[in-house]
């Protein structure tokens, strides 16, 4: 019981010995600091990475669809019909394939 109530009037930090306490209280106090530091950098590091894991589902996306649009736009009946106001159209003949002889 003299124990229990030595703890609880905290006589372990005033008595003669109290400056080894206070070392070890320091260091742990020291340590406990580091970790939550620690933490909430891995926090922090945890909320960059769904940020840039959301941007990338992003820019995915709209790569997707830009694609898409310049897939539509290189069509051969899109080209004609923008092109078929201007009197420019498919050719009547075949290329001719030039063969270079040595």
């Amino acid at each position: 019981m003299k124990k229990l109530l030595s703890i609880l009037r905290m006589e372990f930090l005033v008595n003669d010995v109290a400056f080894k306490n206070w070392r070890v209280i320091l260091f742990l106090s020291f340590l406990s600091l580091i970790m939550i530091a620690s933490g909430h950098a891995a926090d922090r590091k945890i909320f960059q990475i769904a940020y840039l894991n959301d941007e990338i589902k992003m820019l995915k996306s709209e790569f997707v669809e830009q694609r898409t649009a310049l897939m539509n736009l290189k069509m051969e009946t899109k080209i004609m019909k923008e092109l078929g106001p201007l009197g420019i159209g498919t050719a009547k003949t075949p290329p001719v394939k030039i063969v270079v002889k040595d």
